[in-house]
């Protein structure tokens, strides 16, 4: 065997075993949650839930950074600044993948991975009972006369590129009527002054319990466990629309894979404890919600790619 020879196998090991030290000492500091959203909201509360167990399962610290501003797009650089070795992680919800799809972000959906999925939250296709429409037919019947008057938050967001998707693939003609929150677009249905909305299960349970809202479809790939008789979209005919308000971990895309390995599976085991399935259970979801890395990364690239084609037809990409 030649010196060259002997010196590049004994480089290759070296860099081998360099690189299992490199996996296995990890996490070796204080792990960062970075997040876009005030302290006390829906994306901070499900990070900290999670970190609660996570701290032990990662044997290091671990805490929440909100770095707010421009939809995301602070935390997106504040994380795209830091080494991407693992102990900096991005919560992200479907306002990092609007802001990279209008092209207003600092970075795209192919310089992000997929780590974890710590909640998914289905949008529901929900009817005011006063509109006097009892089900799918009904709808559709009622849009040949008329556009059906359809709540959701700002123009551009999530509620209103899920309602547009919905109106492309369904046929079903919309007119979107923006309300500055959920709150404001559940009174006005319940008033009857618009006829459907996209609720998620929190939003619409009062309603629906008490015979005012009646839900006739999911936007997502199963059934919801709280709303067993409920049919998706795709079970009455209508694929591709599929969106939920779903939270997750996400790390830069050159993250050692190892790494992100670790991270998935302590991050999940984490969220199987006690305390974070209370959590679930107590804003109305299960652990359906939790999804693995490649469940995570596959839901977000799918989300992102009806958001651009959508945001596209509506003319708010830049």
């Amino acid at each position: 065997m030649t010196f060259l020879k002997t010196a590049a196998i004994a480089a290759t090991a070296l860099t081998l075993s360099a690189n299992l030290a490199f996996a296995s000492d990890f996490p070796s500091q204080p792990v960062e949650v970075v997040t876009h959203a005030s302290a006390g909201g829906g994306t901070d509360t499900t990070a900290r839930t999670m970190l609660i167990r996570a701290r032990r399962e990662l044997g290091v610290d671990a805490f929440v950074q909100i770095k707010k501003g421009g939809g995301g797009t602070v935390a997106m650089s504040y994380v795209a600044g830091k080494p991407a070795d693992g102990h900096t992680v991005m919560a992200i919800t479907p306002t990092h993948l609007i802001t990279m799809a209008r092209g207003r972000a600092p970075i795209t959906i192919n310089d992000i991975k997929g780590v974890v999925r710590s909640t998914d939250d289905p949008i529901i296709l929900v009817v005011a009972k006063s509109a006097g429409i009892n089900s799918f037919e009904d709808l559709k019947g009622a849009a040949e006369l008329a556009p059906i008057k359809w709540g959701g938050t700002q123009a551009g967001g999530i509620d209103h590129i899920a309602a547009i998707t919905f109106s492309k693939n369904s046929g079903v003609k919309v007119a979107y009527v923006p309300f500055d929150g959920g709150g404001a677009m559940v009174t006005n249905l319940m008033g009857g002054n618009i006829q459907a909305a996209g609720l998620n299960y929190g939003e619409a349970v009062d309603g629906i319990d008490s015979g005012d809202f009646l839900p006739l479809a999911v936007m997502a790939d199963k059934r919801l466990n709280a709303l067993p008789d409920t049919p998706t979209l795709a079970e009455l005919g209508v694929e591709g629309v599929n969106f939920s308000t779903v939270r997750g971990i996400v790390v830069m895309a050159d993250t050692d894979a190892e790494r992100v390995a670790a991270l998935e599976g302590k991050l999940l085991k984490a969220m199987e404890h006690g305390t974070y399935q209370a959590y679930l259970e107590g804003i109305g979801l299960d652990a359906t919600s939790i999804g693995n890395a490649e469940e995570w990364d596959a839901q977000i690239r799918s989300m992102y790619a009806s958001i651009y084609d959508t945001l596209g037809e509506l003319g708010l990409r830049e």
